[in-house]
């Protein structure tokens, strides 16, 4: 019969940790791959419209955005309260969009310029008159590709 005999002599071996640095590493890559930069500081308010009917935007690196809001609380002394138009990280005069799109169209490559989409961000305050003045200066600009950011309505039963 056999003998079972305990030694209370035994070390538990190290855990090997030469692996431990390609772990880190792909765990780098894939946030690295997954994670998107914020593109623009918003100076205006926006609360976007709710809406039941939404789609998706396919490719992004098409769409050129527009804001449309009142100053953040922070910049009122400095523009004021009335609703404004941001282009990038700056505000403008919707004399200026004209010449924003023009110039974000002929950044991008020859094959993409067609497929353009301009997105309006607009906060759900804002009145028609202001968006109309927009969506006039984007048909000067030949950008009749037009998408309206809104977020999705809950539907209650």
């Amino acid at each position: 019969m056999a003998k079972f005999r305990k030694d209370g002599g035994h070390e538990l071996p190290e855990i090997s940790t030469s692996s431990l640095p390609d772990i880190i590493f792909m765990l780098l890559f894939f946030f690295m791959a997954t994670t998107s930069m914020k593109e623009v500081t918003y100076m205006v308010n926006i609360r976007v419209p709710e809406a039941t009917e939404l789609s998706k935007l396919e490719k992004k690196s098409l769409v050129k955005y527009v804001y449309v809001g009142k100053p953040l609380s922070n910049l009122v002394s400095q523009y004021g309260s009335e609703t404004r138009l941001q282009l990038d990280d700056a505000f403008a005069d919707v004399s200026q969009l004209e010449e924003f799109i023009i110039q974000e169209r002929s950044s991008m490559k020859e094959s993409d310029q067609s497929k353009m989409i301009v997105s309006i961000k607009a906060d759900k305050g804002t009145k028609m008159g202001i968006i109309t003045d927009v969506k006039q200066s984007l048909r000067k600009a030949y950008a009749l590709k037009i998408n309206y950011a809104a977020s999705e309505r809950q539907k209650s039963y």
